[in-house]
């Protein structure tokens, strides 16, 4: 019974991906740890920001103006900073957004007038739609990416997505309940409510700006080292080259070169250079993407809601119980991205996943009985999130390290631009009587980008930049270590030896004695029970 509980614990805390977060150590939680408290603060201002407006009596002209340029905002700034983040800083970056999270949600807690809170939100960092459209996320998933190694790092993206999620969804619930709450003691107006949620905004930002100054230098790029000729062995033949090309005299004496001043380091560009081997790879990715983006505008959450109850007439509770399980099923389903892309791949993790969603968006407008519309939502938003992570590992293995970062600042902004285009065309399509047709062409442009993914990068050469050659030992040597101690599992010597050796290359010797060694050493050092 035990041996048969430790191996469920076992098998669980290594299928879920929390093996793959544990090994990658600190800077990986302080990082999802900041996304999670950026993402409980977006949940609660996409709830009341328009409603804040429109209690301080704002037309709904201006309101529209407001949500527009802080979406604009947070995409040019969000292009802007992933181009010199790394040049920058990272953890440099990402405190400087905190601060701007601080600022926009301080103004928010303290005015009231228009003219100071749209700049406060322009120029700040204010969710407009509960979404991470700021500069944050392409930063940290190109910081995950450096701090993992492709086995771990689908799984580390993946519960980077999930406490996200339940974040954003823990955030909205919480506004709502906070606002009831407050509504209800005396002297508290509804003004008053909204400025308090605003100030939790700011103290969400404040953590998110702790937990980024807690990381370490390991976080920032890591420029590829240049061996020097010493270490490569290759020293005497470069001083017998340099003795070939040297400059003789007439009596076939070796003469001396001048010494020359030491060149200056050429100036390098703070804004990063995106190689043309990665466009050539990423401009066919952004189109599929654009796609998929714009076929999500075009049936967004609020779009689909505004259909079920145009089409059904529900009550708003029982409306409402049905997207909340949608989203509660999203973040579940969210943690078994990791394991299928490990069983899998990526890309057929993300294509095979997808594809039932799409089909869900297809065929929604068929239905004429509320049940099954309600089951092919639950489909659609259950399956929906599960190409995230691997998506982001799968740029993070087709680009260069130290382009990851603009990379995925790009692909955030142009899948930014081509969603809120979408809901333009559904809207001309609604008001002809034609809402239905959206549905039907968002689900085909989403199964489109899905069989373009699946033909276009299924057979794509992965990790070809990847610095492995020491990280990817050590990573298997700590993970055969936790299977076999830190678990309660009984593995004798030779069957850890056979499993280490899977794990490790093959044509290494060196690094798999060095493996062995360690993981010895932990098993001498573990007490006994």
């Amino acid at each position: 019974m035990v041996s048969a509980l430790s191996f469920l614990q076992k098998y669980l805390f290594h299928e879920s991906g929390l093996a793959s977060l544990w090994i990658t150590g600190r800077d990986a939680w302080l990082i999802i740890f900041a996304r999670c408290a950026r993402m409980i603060a977006y949940g609660a201002s996409s709830l009341i920001l328009a409603l804040f407006f429109n209690e301080l009596q704002v037309s709904d002209s201006r309101i529209g103006l407001f949500l527009t340029l802080t979406l604009v905002g947070d995409v040019v700034l969000s292009l802007a900073i992933s181009l010199v983040a790394d040049r920058f800083g990272r953890r440099r970056t990402v405190c400087c957004g905190a601060l701007l999270m601080i600022l926009s949600g301080t103004t928010f807690a303290l005015s009231e007038n228009y003219w100071i809170l749209l700049p406060a939100a322009v120029v700040g960092v204010l969710s407009a739609t509960g979404g991470d459209t700021g500069p944050f996320r392409a930063i940290e998933e190109s910081t995950i990416a450096e701090l993992t190694v492709p086995e771990t790092r689908s799984d580390v993206l993946t519960w980077y997505i999930t406490t996200a999620s339940l974040g954003s969804a823990s955030g909205t619930v919480a506004a709502g309940r906070l606002i009831q709450w407050l509504q209800n003691k005396d002297g508290w107006t509804l003004l008053d409510a909204y400025h308090v949620c605003f100030g939790l905004y700011a103290l969400m930002g404040f953590l998110a700006l702790l937990a980024t100054l807690s990381l370490s230098s390991k976080c920032e790029l890591r420029e590829p080292a240049v061996p020097k000729e010493g270490e490569t062995g290759e020293a005497a033949e470069g001083l017998l080259h340099d003795q070939e090309l040297s400059p003789v005299d007439d009596h076939h004496h070796v003469t001396e070169e001048p010494e020359h001043e030491p060149k200056p380091e050429p100036k390098t560009s703070k804004i990063a250079q995106i190689s043309k081997e990665t466009r050539s790879v990423m401009y066919a990715l952004w189109f599929l993407l654009m796609v998929d983006s714009l076929a999500d505008g075009m049936v967004s959450m609020s779009l689909t809601t505004y259909y079920i109850d145009e089409k059904y007439h529900l009550p708003k509770s029982q409306l409402g119980d049905v997207l909340s399980a949608s989203y509660f099923l999203a973040a579940c389903s969210t943690i078994f991205a990791g394991p299928l892309a490990r069983h899998i791949g990526l890309v057929n993790t993300m294509v095979f996943t997808h594809v039932p969603s799409s089909l869900a968006v297809l065929l929604f407008p068929l239905p004429q009985n509320k049940f099954l519309t309600f089951a092919l939502l639950l489909l659609r938003t259950g399956l929906n999130n599960m190409d995230q992570a691997p998506r982001a590992a799968l740029i993070a293995a087709v680009v260069k390290p130290s382009e990851r970062t603009a990379v995925m600042g790009i692909t955030s902004t142009l899948r930014t631009l081509a969603n809120v285009t979408g809901p333009s065309f559904t809207g001309l399509l609604a008001e002809n009587g034609r809402f239905w047709i959206a549905f039907v062409v968002g689900g085909a442009l989403r199964l489109a980008y899905d069989l373009g993914l699946f033909v276009m990068f299924i057979n794509i050469q992965l990790y070809k930049h990847e610095p492995v050659k020491e990280a990817m030992p050590s990573a298997a040597a700590e993970r055969v270590s936790l299977d076999a101690f830190e678990l309660g599992s009984d593995v004798d010597d030779e069957d850890l030896e056979a499993r280490l050796r899977r794990s490790t290359s093959s044509d290494d010797g060196s690094k798999y004695n060095e493996a062995v060694s360690s993981i010895s050493g932990q098993k001498s050092q573990k007490p006994l029970m």
